[in-house]
């Protein structure tokens, strides 16, 4: 049986709860969603999709088609051979970026890591930085890779965790991730290598200068298993997994918004949307988790929300290959401050991905539609960007378009990209994926455990999906096509 919208008269109306329980509807058709529907469809439920955009792939699929507006490269590269393995696929073709990425300092000096299970070596890396610089590079990558295999089997690789496990947890590692030091102490290194360090923190939505010292484990992914390219980019993996759900018999109804989730007992009985009445036994809301809770009739969350981003497409007039830039402004606290304020940062750190005869530039910023609402406004900003951008690196741009908060806040709540800020000493937590509202209803995602990414969230919705019903608990991480022991530290 498959979805339909249900009406009765001229007012919508739901079947009655003795329905067969085979029935389950995923609300969003990001990454999260789309692994959501697989493993439902692999599992025999009659699964349909529900997305307000007018395609799959989630915060990939804004701006231009043949563009991806979110993730560019691949992380954490075993998910995604473990994913391509559970549907029969071959392996992916994936090959490392040389080096993981660019940063540029306006002195000129730039600096070049390279991953260290990719290379096997910190040589490449240390021969780019002074004595002083190089002994507190290894200090702080050994102190992420402790943090992260402290963390892995409790917080990624394994379901949401009890207060047992969490408890178990601060005894075994919980003193290796200095839980009452900010992450900006934590990573003191001198000038040119302190904002390095505390970028990888925005990869969780933080403001780097307000996280704890625990999201330091991020860059352990980067800088110890390596980022790397998939053939066609991420918003090609969205189409493929999007084709794969279509051929296993999954329905998508695009353009359609949820507007309310209807309860009775505790459970979801149907959602009403922008195109009348759903119905099904069971529901994932791949959405933004607060977006949900306001669905359910629960006051939107007061916690304050991780960053959003301003985003330039490019279209560039000739082929300049792959890689990946970052080029620091004068004052990387200034930035910040900015974005606290609710400002577009006047001199914000500019992340630049090329992609062949594409480019994709992004900076942070506050999570708050209303900027960059007005077309003049997003211009504007957007010509100042570029501006910025060619003065230090010129590129061909013969076409550009932008993407505002206004444009991400279509699938997160005020724009932010990760959910709720992950500051203080219990903000990395993400929450779980039961609501106790909604007994047939899991939240999936990166706004949810294990967090955000592609790579998380594909976790998120196989495994959060698979517990609705009762299938056991699949790591993805069993592939270890790339995982060689990781070289010693020395």
């Amino acid at each position: 049986m498959i979805l339909l919208p249900l009406h009765c008269g001229h007012v919508p109306c739901f079947p009655p709860l003795e329905l067969p329980v085979t029935h389950v509807a995923v609300i969003g058709a990001g990454f999260s969603g789309l692994a959501a529907a697989l493993r439902l469809a692999q599992a025999g439920a009659q699964v349909t999709v529900l997305d307000a955009l007018d395609r799959p792939g989630g915060k990939a699929a804004l701006g231009y088609d043949d563009f991806s507006s979110g993730p560019t490269v691949v992380t954490m590269p075993q998910i995604f051979a473990a994913l391509h393995a559970r549907l029969g696929w071959d392996a992916p073709a994936l090959t490392p970026a040389h080096p993981t990425t660019t940063y540029h300092a306006l002195s000129g000096r730039t600096f070049a890591p390279e991953a260290l299970n990719v290379v096997g070596s910190l040589d490449p890396t240390m021969t780019q930085l002074s004595r002083a610089e190089g002994r507190r590079y290894r200090q702080l990558l050994f102190a992420a890779r402790q943090m992260y295999s402290g963390a892995a089997d409790t917080f990624l690789f394994a379901p949401p965790p009890t207060r047992t496990q969490l408890a178990q947890y601060a005894l075994r590692a919980g003193r290796q991730a200095a839980p009452l030091t900010p992450l900006a102490r934590y990573v003191r290194s001198g000038p040119f290598l302190t904002p390095f360090w505390l970028r990888f923190a925005t990869y969780l939505g933080a403001d780097p200068y307000r996280a704890p010292a625990v999201l330091h484990n991020i860059a352990w992914v980067e800088l110890g298993d390596g980022i790397w390219h998939l053939p066609g980019g991420l918003l090609a993996l969205a189409e493929r997994l999007y084709a794969e759900a279509l051929d296993r018999g999954v329905r998508f109804e695009f353009g359609i918004q949820v507007q309310h989730l209807s309860t009775h007992g505790g459970r979801v009985l149907g959602a009403h949307t922008s195109r009348g009445a759903f119905a099904a036994d069971r529901w994932v809301s791949a959405a933004d988790r607060a977006l949900t809770l306001g669905w359910l009739g629960q006051d939107t969350p007061t916690t304050p929300r991780g960053v959003s981003g301003f985003a330039l497409q490019l279209r560039l007039g000739e082929d300049l290959g792959q890689g990946h830039h970052i080029f620091w402004p004068a004052d990387y606290a200034r930035e910040w401050q900015d974005i606290r304020a609710g400002r577009l940062p006047s001199e914000p750190t500019l992340y630049l991905h090329l992609d062949g005869p594409r480019a994709f530039l992004l900076v942070n910023a506050p999570p708050d539609p209303r900027l960059g609402l007005s077309p003049e406004r997003k211009a504007d900003y957007a010509r100042h960007l570029l501006q910025r951008l060619q003065s230090r690196f010129p590129l061909p741009v013969v076409e550009w378009q932008a993407l505002a908060p206004a444009d991400y806040a279509r699938t997160g709540l005020g724009g932010a990209l990760y959910g709720r800020a992950p500051h203080g000493l219990l903000g990395s937590l993400r929450p779980g994926w039961r609501l106790p509202q909604a007994r047939n209803l899991v939240q999936v995602g990166g706004t949810v455990h294990p967090g955000g990414g592609v790579p998380l969230s594909l976790l998120s919705g196989w495994n959060g999906a698979g517990s609705l019903l009762g299938l056991d608990y699949d790591s993805l991480d069993g592939e270890k096509a790339f995982g060689k022991p990781a070289p010693a530290i020395k």
